[in-house]
């Protein structure tokens, strides 16, 4: 059955890979049968990644609700901008952070060094997790570069009349670009 519609289908790669989620999709429906498991539909969702297609994916002949996006291992799956909502949410939680700790950031006790290490911990991870899995794209790393040149003035307390080269800003800090933070991980 699967190679005729195949063999019907060899010009248009997205019917072909459409159709074979169905039949898989179909074949694991079955085989949790045979095993005692029901799949519900009413909490199985499609997410459909960048595709004009919208033809229903049906489990028993009804169609499963389209998800826009979801949480998936503490990034944010997207059917439209991919990892950039998972980029601008990280940067969220990070700012979030970051304000949350603003006592820190404000107190004449700590030393600058002691300041940096806490925003590493805190912040960046908060910021970083995941990063692994991001496409580098340069308009990523900018995002995430700009997010932390914005938080080092705070924590060196320069004012925002005060100008500093992001280059020396990173050079007091001691931290490494963007771009070496996402591939060390």
């Amino acid at each position: 059955m699967i190679i005729q519609i195949l063999s019907l289908c060899n010009n248009n790669v997205i019917i072909i890979i459409i159709v074979l989620f169905k039949f898989m999709l179909y074949e694991a429906v079955q085989f949790a049968a045979s095993v005692g498991y029901n799949i519900h539909k009413g909490k199985t969702k499609v997410l459909k990644f960048k595709t004009e297609n919208n033809s229903p994916i049906t489990i028993d002949g009804e169609p499963l609700e389209d998800e826009e996006s979801f949480p998936y291992l503490g990034s944010i799956i997207d059917e439209q901008e991919g990892l950039d909502a998972d980029v601008k949410e990280k940067i969220g939680k990070a700012r979030a952070t970051f304000l949350q700790l603003k006592n820190i950031w404000n107190s004449k006790q700590l030393s600058t060094n002691i300041k940096v290490r806490i925003f590493n911990t805190n912040v960046k991870t908060v910021l970083l997790y995941g990063a692994e899995t991001w496409r580098t794209t340069t308009t990523t790393i900018k995002k995430v570069q700009v997010f932390i040149s914005g938080c080092l003035p705070k924590i060196l307390n320069i004012h925002w009349l005060d100008t500093i080269s992001n280059n020396l800003l990173w050079e007091r800090t001691n931290q490494l670009s963007a771009e070496e933070e996402i591939s060390k991980r």
